[in-house]
């Protein structure tokens, strides 16, 4: 009997499936050249000067591969006023993402948790509240988000950027991480609070041993959003505060 594990229908299905995986393998092969055909364009063009781009247009091979232009580029070039290069907002969008990313993935696996496990009246009415902010546009509570920052005295700082993607975030991660935690049996929870477990010790030793895939998988969307994020960067920051996407 075949390992499960290891099936592959194409490999089984005779003549047909191994004509039928070149073929896959060929698409594949081709949307990852497409793929990268823009990535390689930039990086080739980071080892040219703007005169050799002006006249032979964008796509082309370098003469040279210095990285005088990407020393220029990290600590020299003039950008949001400053001649300093993007190291000072590279440096300023770490600051932001990171704690941003981690704060909402805790905060949501901690709500996800709540939601699945620890049900109580209206908490399903609650879950539905949170995940309208999945579909609501980031337009919607730019005037919102002014008055708070200005309430806290965070407008333009990086704290208030951090609690801006903390809570805009919230919905994403308790979404994710709360249909995650339903698939858990409950009985596991049942026998540790039998064994006197509490609420944080069942969420210590029980639901985060088995949450790695989850937790991957949300600080990865949560990290990616915020670094590309544009609207709330570029809105709530300006000068030596913004992170890089705002310039």
């Amino acid at each position: 009997m075949a390992d499960a594990t290891t099936y592959d229908p194409l490999r089984t299905a005779g003549a047909w499936g191994r004509r039928a995986k070149v073929i896959v393998y060929a698409l594949l092969t081709l949307f990852a050249l497409v793929y990268l055909v823009p990535f390689t364009v930039v990086v080739l063009n980071s080892f040219r000067d703007l005169g050799d781009i002006s006249r032979n247009g964008l796509i082309g091979i370098p003469h040279s591969f210095s990285l005088d232009y990407w020393v220029q580029a990290w600590c020299k070039f003039c950008v949001g006023g400053t001649c300093e290069g993007i190291q000072p907002f590279f440096y300023n969008s770490v600051a932001m993402v990171v704690p941003a990313t981690i704060i909402s993935t805790a905060i949501g696996a901690i709500n996800g948790y709540v939601l699945s496990k620890w049900r109580f009246p209206g908490s399903e009415v609650l879950f539905g509240v949170m995940t309208l902010g999945v579909f609501m546009p980031g337009q919607m509570v730019l005037l919102p988000w002014a008055q708070v920052l200005g309430f806290l005295g965070l407008t333009n700082s990086m704290p208030g950027l951090v609690l801006i993607h903390c809570v805009q975030g919230l919905s994403f991660t308790t979404l994710f991480c709360r249909n995650y935690y339903v698939n858990i049996p409950d009985d596991l929870i049942k026998a540790a609070r039998i064994d006197g477990a509490g609420f944080w010790r069942i969420f210590r030793k029980v639901v985060l041993p088995l949450s790695p895939p989850i937790i991957i998988v949300t600080l990865i969307w949560q990290f990616t959003n915020i670094w590309n994020e544009f609207l709330f960067a570029f809105i709530f920051s300006s000068g030596t505060t913004s992170p890089l996407r705002s310039h």
